[in-house]
């Protein structure tokens, strides 16, 4: 079956207010949680970026049951791969065994903040696959060294590992990407509801009935009065409207806000579907599971609205999704 899940959107709230989301998704019946994990906020007027591992330390014991899952964490450049290493074999092992780790090859917003630049994509991707390489190698719990040509590791060693190497989930956009991380990867995540690219995914991994877990990921913005949610949705995520290309190159707020000055709220509202019409939203949903992809998860754009989305349009959304989806 499709399952279903909640965005923690570091970007849009605080640390304590997404702890207490996450309990409140797992209870309204979500059934996974993905997390952001953003140094900034895509906009001035979203005002949040807590760090994302800190406050899955604390959903992993707030919440009892529900799946955790980055999405995405960068390893190249804001990140060591050893420190994303150690990060995620010690959520796993406080979230016994319910994470999943999200990695992708990042964006400028999030990690030109060290001062190394922004590489052009190849590099990015050479990048990510040598991290991929070193972090499995910790997870298995032996010392590494490693003199590799974007990474030195000296004498490393993961002292506290889950009883099983934790579950990588790589981010894919097109055919090259997902040539070089579908053989690296156990599962694929993806923004866009692309069967080709679920199909590419599944034939370079030779996997004859399927791959076991695509995830995906879209945002909505629920309300009980239509005009103000378009309106929260032009406010907060008018900057989705640049396409990756765009999104993945822009370094600061001032830049977002600088391209995205000519968006009008009937563009956001175009590609988002805004207002309490739980079945627009289930229909923005469809394209992804008829695309193939197993796991959807939900952004509720703005932090003002969540407690509302949560109690009173959560169970119901879920009912509906959950009755349409195979």
């Amino acid at each position: 079956m499709t399952a279903f899940g909640y965005t923690l959107m570091t970007e849009q709230s605080g640390p304590r207010e997404l702890v207490r989301y996450a309990v409140a998704a797992e209870r309204a019946g979500f059934d996974f949680l993905v997390s952001s994990d953003h140094f900034s906020p895509w906009l001035d007027e979203q005002g949040h970026a807590p760090h994302a591992w800190t406050m899955l330390g604390a959903v992993a014991q707030a919440t009892e049951s529900i799946p955790l899952m980055t999405y995405v964490t960068c390893p190249t450049m804001r990140y060591h791969p050893i420190i994303v290493a150690q990060q995620a074999a010690t959520l796993q092992i406080l979230a016994e065994g319910r994470f999943t780790l999200g990695l992708g090859s990042g964006e400028s917003l999030n990690e030109h903040v060290v001062g190394e630049g922004w590489p052009g994509p190849a590099e990015r991707h050479e990048r990510l696959a040598e991290a991929i390489g070193i972090i499995r190698e910790l997870h298995t719990g032996r010392t590494v060294t490693r003199h590799g040509h974007w990474y030195r590791v000296d004498s490393a060693r993961i002292w506290d590992l889950p009883p099983d190497p934790v579950p990588i989930a790589v981010a894919v956009s097109g055919a090259r990407s997902v040539e070089r991380f579908a053989p690296l990867a156990d599962e694929m995540i993806s923004t866009d509801p692309d069967a080709d690219l679920v199909r590419s995914w599944t034939a370079a991994r030779g996997e004859a009935t399927g791959p076991t877990r695509v995830t995906g990921q879209l945002p909505v913005c629920w309300d009980t009065h239509r005009d103000k949610a378009i309106q929260r949705a032009h406010e907060q995520f008018r900057w989705s409207t640049g396409g990756w290309d765009v999104n993945s190159n822009l370094p600061t707020t001032d830049a977002f806000a600088a391209a995205t000055r000519l968006v009008r709220p009937e563009d956001v509202a175009d590609t988002i579907p805004c207002g309490p019409d739980l079945d627009a939203i289930v229909e923005a949903v469809r394209p992804y599971w008829e695309a193939g992809f197993t796991d959807i998860a939900l952004v509720q754009v703005g932090d003002e609205a969540q407690w509302r989305f949560l109690s009173e349009a959560a169970g119901p959304l879920l009912e509906k999704l959950r009755a349409a989806a195979p």
